[in-house]
């Protein structure tokens, strides 16, 4: 059972019982923050409680264990992880142990204590692991200490085992409950010893989650539910061609309609109907006139957009992601070249809960209650939104009812609060209607690839030429990312080293990226470039192991020989599908691997494909990511990860008519559905000495694996996505 310790409120303000928030103000700190100060702060009273023990620690004197998170929860599991990694460190008892949000606004007051809050990438955990736990250590160190003085004993004569703190030479006992009061005046140590991850009884172990009940039980509050007292409703519409703006709109047409409260200019793009309750206010929306200025967008087509980008797969570019030897001159004087030519469309996030968030404007204060990934970014601009300083605005974070990284865009809540400006001293609920949310998204980036490449006498690849051609999200929502190399996450996956290293050997290699931008605006979408990434690689090394006439798994062992982690999940995932074995007669098998967000990780495939209609049976997935937390959620986010990936696969796309998305909800934009899921089989071989993320890395390798298995059951490279567009009947 999750215990959330309620925030204060005024009669007339909000009530959050099912959610801890810290109070306070502060300035913002921005997305990509990662200085931080060591989490082991002076201690403060918390929620006018039990005082902290350290900021990532509150002992209340029933022995409740409070752990502050400052990550943000999207239904990964990370808070629980989080909360795991404090606790093991703390030695306490998991079952006491409940949780509290940070917002920015104290974080910031505090000096960023927690770090920043941002949450992607899947680095929840892989990026908070070391000080989280040092945090944890550090409150064990002066709770021990503070047993050990009221004793008169010195420290090490003492141990403690889940909050219970024993002396041993006497055999005396306290608690963490107990001491917790006196604890928090301690200074800490300099430095704290870790444990080793073979010694862990907590963390590394599949612990029950700490935010369960709520959401079964229907008590949890997302964005989209929130409500308070005299509330208002907002709902925008925006230009539907990107890039368009707002000519006029016949306010006087709706005025009269029930409920409705105001209709205003949000922004240059932007018209909002102001209503006592959502309905009133999508109705008058509905019913208002408005004129377009559409612009020469309103031109532009899946067509024209995808003849832009195919242009760019013979263009020069600058733009070089890996360069080994000389691949252009092998190719050039190759005696044969296998050559093929690879797309991926436009898709949305579409998560279930649309964007929403509620914020209440005076002069003096700007309040918001609402879900984002980027809870500093999200700070800035609702500060420069509300032309108020950042310590004069505050941000409750909430959890979020699925985002796949469409919040980390702030566009939303900008909106929100320029729409509350308007409305003084109310509270107003902004929210968007499904259609809103899927015309407005951030979309998965739209490329198409063509790949080159020789095979050797023995039937090695002794060059290959990778040209992506597409947009970049780095230049529209993140400038400061790019480099004189261009876009680095275009080549999430390719690159020589670090975190998305390419996992095979090839003496003559050139990845590069002509950079072309429709005016659909992209984001990043769970996986990011490495979705597609993985299917142009993968589905390619299956069309050169083809040419070679070497069986696919074969074929990469011989490239992947200076690359044993990678080497490592392919054979795991390999031998739990029978790889080596025939499967059953009407089935078929496709193996593919990637390295993604700091982990390894491969899957197999086995599928079947009778009259045009594809079957996935099974799927193994084999992931390193150095270290498990809690391997119940890793089970759980890789199988969540295939749903994802295997719906894009399957389904996922988005088009363009008269320069708008298409599609507008989930009658046309269809995802999986529970009775095409496969069986699903987990292999972890978490090898140490590395953290890596675990909820985005095996989306990548869903796809390819089953598109490389269906080669195999019928003949037919699929090199163009979604599925649904393509006939798999055998002739």
């Amino acid at each position: 059972m999750t215990a959330h310790p309620a925030s204060k409120a005024t009669p007339s303000g909000p009530r959050l019982s099912r959610r801890g928030f810290l109070a306070g103000t502060g300035a913002a700190a921005g997305l990509f923050t990662f200085g931080f100060s060591f989490p082991l702060a002076t201690p403060v009273a918390a929620q006018g409680a039990a005082p902290e023990v350290n900021a990532w620690v509150v002992i209340q004197p029933d022995e409740t264990v409070i752990i502050r998170i400052a990550r943000i929860e999207m239904g990964q599991g990370s808070l629980t992880g989080l909360a795991q990694l404090v606790a093991e460190e703390l030695d306490c008892d998991w079952d006491k142990v409940r949780f509290e949000l940070v917002n920015p606004a104290e974080n910031a007051r505090r000096g960023n204590v927690w770090n920043t809050q941002s949450t992607g990438g899947s680095r929840a955990i892989r990026g908070s692991q070391d000080y989280v736990r040092r945090g944890g250590a550090a409150a064990r160190a002066v709770l021990l200490e503070a047993a050990a003085k009221g004793w008169g004993v010195p420290t090490g004569e003492c141990t403690v085992a889940k909050g219970v703190i024993t002396h041993t030479p006497t055999k005396r006992t306290t608690t963490y409950g107990a001491v917790a009061g006196t604890a928090g005046a301690i200074t800490p140590p300099a430095d704290v010893r870790l444990k080793d991850p073979a010694a862990w009884t907590i963390a590394g172990q599949p612990v029950k989650r700490l935010d369960t009940k709520d959401k079964l039980d229907g008590s949890l509050v997302y964005g989209i539910d929130y409500r308070m007292p005299g509330m208002l409703v907002a709902v925008p519409k925006a230009c539907p061609v990107h890039g368009g703006t707002l000519k006029s709109f016949d306010a006087a047409a709706v005025a009269g309609m029930p409920g409705v409260k105001h209709v205003l200019k949000v922004d240059d793009e932007t018209v909002a109907v102001v209503a006592d309750t959502f309905w009133r206010a999508k109705t008058a929306l509905d019913a208002l006139p408005i004129t377009w200025d559409e612009g020469p967008n309103a031109k532009v087509s899946s067509e024209t957009i995808a003849a832009m980008v195919r242009e760019g797969l013979t263009a020069e570019t600058p733009f070089v992601g890996n360069a080994i030897g000389d691949a252009k001159g092998t190719l050039a004087g190759a005696r044969r070249v296998i050559e093929a030519d690879y797309g991926f469309p436009y898709q949305n996030h579409a998560p279930m809960e649309v964007l929403a968030a509620t914020v209440r404007w005076t002069p003096e204060r700007c309040e918001v209650w609402g879900p984002t990934q980027v809870p500093e970014a999200a700070l800035a601009a609702v500060s420069a939104a509300a032309g108020l300083p950042a310590s004069a605005c505050d941000i409750q974070v909430m959890r979020i009812g699925g985002s796949f990284g469409r919040r980390l865009q702030t566009d939303y809540l900008t909106m929100a609060t320029r729409i509350a400006r308007q409305v003084p001293g109310t509270p107003v609920k902004m929210m968007w209607t499904r259609e809103e949310d899927m015309l407005q998204g951030r979309f998965h980036p739209i490329t198409q690839c063509r790949l080159r490449a020789s095979l050797d006498a023995k039937g090695e690849v002794e060059a290959l030429h990778m040209r992506i051609s597409g947009q970049s999200i780095a230049i529209y929502a993140i400038p400061g990312l790019m480099t004189a190399k261009g876009d680095p996450l275009v080549f999430q996956g390719l690159t020589p080293g670090g975190e998305m290293a390419l996992g095979y050997t090839i003496p003559n290699l050139l990845i590069d990226h002509a950079m072309r931008n429709p005016h659909i605006r992209p984001g990043a979408w769970r996986g990011v470039n490495l979705n597609q990434n993985a299917i142009y690689l993968e589905c390619f090394i299956d069309e050169l192991a083809e040419t070679a006439g070497q069986d696919p798994l074969a074929f990469r062992r011989t490239l992947m020989r200076n690359h044993p982690k990678h080497l490592a999940v392919l054979e795991a995932a390999a031998k739990g599908i029978g790889w080596e074995t025939p499967p059953a007669k009407g089935r078929a098998r496709g193996i593919a691997q990637v390295m993604g967000f700091g982990s390894y990780v491969a899957a197999a495939a086995e599928v079947s494909v009778a009259d045009g209609q594809l079957k996935i049976h099974r799927i193994v997935a084999a992931t390193d990511p150095g270290h498990v937390v809690n391997p119940q959620q890793v089970d759980a986010q890789v199988s969540g990860s295939f749903v994802y990936g295997l719906s894009a696969m399957l389904y996922g796309e988005c088009t363009v008519k008269d320069g708008r998305i298409e599609q507008e909800n989930f009658d046309t934009y269809n995802v999986m559905r529970l009775d095409e899921m496969p069986a699903v089989e987990v292999i972890t071989l978490p090898s140490g000495g590395f953290w890596g993320g675990v909820g985005e890395p095996t989306i990548a390798v869903a796809a390819p694996a089953v598109l490389n298995a269906v080669f195999a059951a019928t003949g037919k490279r699929v090199r163009q996505l979604p599925l649904k567009n393509v006939d798999l009947n055998v002739s």
